[in-house]
């Protein structure tokens, strides 16, 4: 088992290796993995690959053409433990395996889910940190309680394989992965579900055995705007056994983009959300989509002009404020008329539907925030001062009066709680 995000590539391994499965959960994994499948077939060209995880059946076909046998998405351990099982069973290895797979291409079936080995793994202590407001550092584990999601958010990656389904991670499994993470030297736990009220008595339920067992760990969630509003009364409980931050996928502030999304909440339901989060003492991390199709210089300024005088910069990620649209292969954007006239062909090279924003000033300034955001914390400078710097850039890009950013700097309040490896697909 080798993590290749902290681990270098043994090649040894590699060629001894009869099965070589490739995890593909996002689309920067799915890019990474492009690369280096060829250097897996070169090092070992009888070994049989795979590539599983939600980004492999979305891109079956581009796969299939590099070398890869078996592609597996959805709920895939009981189909990789056949498939391991199946090529131990078969002595000439590959070579007769190529032509079909007899196990799914993406299954929603349920499984009996165990606690996941992670014996092998680079310490837990080289992963993600939280950084509290006083500077102090949490060694951070993870975990999931459900997979899939029952919504159908149309520029979501999880939407083409799950289609509205989730499943729940045995609660079991769950508190026993904690434990041994815990175990290892996490201080925090990632609860890494797309939505962790997709299912709120078992998420409650997990909760409360979380505390009562680990009271002085604390956690993060990632939840819907539409369902912390839905689910008001237990964001307290949230709050009380030791939830740091709520991660949600707000996108725009656009209402004409967020329908376009079906992302089921509005520019209103955001800021309602914020200031119950406010009143109650709960940190909020809005993520955004902030360039698509349909962004102007001027709806980009409305971005950051909501953020500055809700007083919500510390709360982004400075990366949220660069984040182009991806339109993947299987996307339900591509059932918009008015997307179909806007995008190229699929481009495999970068595993997208290309698309342009009618302004190229737009475009532009997407490249120059990504500039400055990758300048900017390469030299660890606060969020406070990256956002001056792109409030400054934007408004320069739309020739408007920058005014002085600094004001919304100084009245800035304390930094609030945060992974140091933000979250972005």
């Amino acid at each position: 088992m080798l993590d290749l995000a902290r681990q270098p590539l043994e090649e040894a391994a590699v060629r001894e290796a009869a099965l070589i499965a490739v995890y593909l959960p996002m689309h920067t994994a799915t890019r990474l993995a492009v690369q280096l499948i060829p250097s897996l077939r070169k090092l070992n060209p009888r070994a049989h690959l795979c590539c599983y995880g939600l980004y492999a059946p979305m891109n079956a076909e581009y796969l299939r053409a590099l070398g890869v046998s078996t592609i597996l998405g959805g709920e895939f351990e009981e189909a990789l433990a056949h498939l391991a099982e199946r090529l131990g069973q078969n002595a000439n290895g590959n070579g007769a395996l190529r032509a079909s797979q007899p196990e799914p291409l993406i299954s929603l079936a349920r499984q009996k889910f165990i606690s996941p080995d992670r014996q092998g793994l680079p310490p837990i202590a080289k992963y993600a940190h939280v950084i509290l407001p006083s500077g102090e550092h949490r060694v951070a584990g993870y975990t999931e309680a459900s997979r899939g999601c029952k919504h159908l958010c149309r520029h979501c990656p999880i939407v083409p394989v799950y289609n509205g389904v989730f499943r729940i991670v045995d609660r079991e499994a769950v508190i026993e992965d904690v434990r041994q993470q815990i175990a290892e030297g996490a201080q925090h736990i990632t609860f890494g579900d797309p939505d962790f009220f997709n299912g709120i008595r078992h998420a409650m339920e997990i909760l409360k055995e979380f505390h009562r067992e680990f009271p002085g760990v604390s956690y993060d969630v990632t939840l819907k705007i539409e369902h912390l509003l839905k689910y008001e009364e237990h964001l307290p409980d949230l709050r009380d056994t030791g939830c740091l931050f709520v991660t949600s996928a707000v996108e725009s502030v656009d209402d004409d983009v967020l329908r376009r999304l079906d992302k089921g909440h509005t520019h209103a339901d955001f800021l309602e959300v914020h200031r119950i989060f406010r009143k109650i003492g709960l940190a909020l991390h809005p993520t955004f989509v902030p360039f698509t199709p349909w962004t102007t210089l001027q709806s980009y300024l409305e971005l950051l002009r909501i953020l500055r005088v809700n007083d919500l910069v510390e709360n982004v990620a400075p990366i949220q404020l660069a984040i182009r649209l991806l339109i993947p292969a299987g996307s339900r954007l591509l059932e918009l008329e008015e997307v179909g006239g806007l995008v190229g062909p699929f481009d495999p090279s970068v595993l997208v539907y290309p698309w342009q924003n009618p302004d190229p000033r737009v475009d532009s300034l997407g490249e120059q925030i990504e500039e400055i955001v990758a300048a900017d914390e390469k030299r660890k400078l606060p969020r406070r001062a990256i956002f001056e710097h792109i409030w400054n850039a934007a408004h320069a890009a739309a020739g408007a009066e920058a005014e002085l950013a600094v004001e919304a700097v100084l009245m800035s309040r304390a930094a609030v709680p945060y992974l140091n490896e933000p979250w972005y697909c």
